[in-house]
């Protein structure tokens, strides 16, 4: 019989750390607790539950212990609750641990320090901050009440009893202020101001900023005496499911309208680039994209505006309908990033200040900058 023991020192020794004592954290928390009996698997197209006492025990075993996200709610609906496959967004999963371990590595968090987590998910994040320091540390918050109360059981299984939260984690959490650091295991479309106020001078925020069109990017912030918040986006490419208040609205259907036509300033597939997706983003923060088979498409939910490219001769062309010139936006941020040399994200940084205003920079505070919506 496989020993779970055992499967968590394999997936602790695969994952890398920059501290090593996350690593010791996944080798005590047992996840097979937290994913409790069910889960999605996704094939491209559609979610299908998959049942713990359906499924040979070493087989579950070694599910749980892949680095893997196992999605464990789909628009509401738990993997416990459906009775066949879905369709839909994933609105809960137990993150791979290794992502776990390098959102918790950027943060900086040690021995002694307080700290709040956005969104409880499962409970397995919560617990492995738990082994890592003292409960009384370890504050954390789920939107989802029924999320909330399952995470509940699963923690205190593992033997720790942390503060938890039902409510609206973009919110924060005011009793337990000022704390030495706040971790979203969600992302934001902004940052919200609460965090701000909840962080002690010199403590950090370490998030997810995100968007309707998907793109992402791992921001550490430093809090100020002033109030101001600053910190450079890490390279890596990652990404989590966004907060639910800043989640995407349906979906608009796209009908090509008649519209203004030109050719292109740069190439479509910029937008395939992990950088160049997210100043996209920044710069039609209101717009989805979906992709053709020959180019890109955007739709503005605010405004319905539309933009599409489509090849023309040696190059491309781009149709534009609506009040706003989506391609034009869009085309501006990457040409300004072209001729910055198209560095990576890790050359980008954002400023909170007092007033609310929040700006992603590229190269230095003062150089070109795009303002998040808030």
């Amino acid at each position: 019989m496989t020993d779970p023991a055992d499967l968590r020192r394999r997936l602790a020794a695969a994952v890398h750390a920059d501290d090593p004592a996350w690593r010791t954290a996944l080798e005590t928390v047992p996840r097979e607790l937290f994913l409790g009996n069910d889960l999605f698997q996704y094939d491209g197209r559609q979610w299908t539950p998959v049942h713990r006492d359906l499924t040979d025990p070493e087989e579950w075993l070694k599910l749980v212990y892949q680095d893997t996200t196992w999605v464990t709610q789909v628009d509401g609906i738990t993997a416990a609750e459906a009775t066949g496959p879905i369709t839909g967004r994933p609105t809960s999963s137990s993150t791979l641990p290794s992502l776990i371990v390098r959102t918790l590595d950027v943060a900086g968090i040690s021995e002694g320090h307080s700290v709040l987590e956005i969104g409880t998910g499962t409970g397995y994040s919560t617990a492995i901050l738990c082994s890592r320091l003292c409960d009384n540390d370890v504050y954390s918050i789920e939107y989802d009440p029924g999320l909330a109360a399952a995470a509940a059981d699963h923690i205190h299984a593992a033997g720790h009893h942390p503060t938890l939260i039902t409510g609206d984690g973009l919110a924060g959490y005011q009793d337990g202020a000022e704390y030495d650091h706040i971790v979203a295991t969600c992302a934001v479309r902004h940052i919200p101001a609460a965090w701000l106020w909840h962080v002690r001078a010199g403590g950090t925020i370490t998030t997810t900023i995100s968007g309707w069109m998907l793109a992402s990017g791992l921001v550490r912030l430093t809090v100020q005496d002033d109030g101001t918040a600053t910190g450079r986006f890490r390279p890596d490419q990652i990404g989590y499911m966004l907060a639910r208040p800043h989640e995407r609205p349906p979906r608009p259907t796209f009908r090509p309208r008649p519209g203004l036509t030109r050719a292109t300033r740069v190439d479509p597939a910029l937008l395939e680039d992990w950088t160049g997706q997210f100043l996209a983003q920044l710069a039609a923060p209101s717009a989805e994209r979906m992709t053709t088979g020959t180019g890109v498409i955007l739709v503005d939910v605010a405004t319905g505006s539309q933009a599409w490219t489509e090849p023309a001769g040696d190059g491309w062309s781009v149709h534009q309908h609506g009040p706003l010139r989506l391609w034009d936006q869009v085309e501006d941020a990457l040409i300004v990033w072209q001729d910055a040399g198209s560095p990576p994200h890790s050359d980008l940084g954002l400023t909170v200040d007092p007033d609310g205003a929040q700006r992603v920079w590229l190269g230095t505070p003062d150089g070109p900058s795009w303002n998040l919506p808030v």
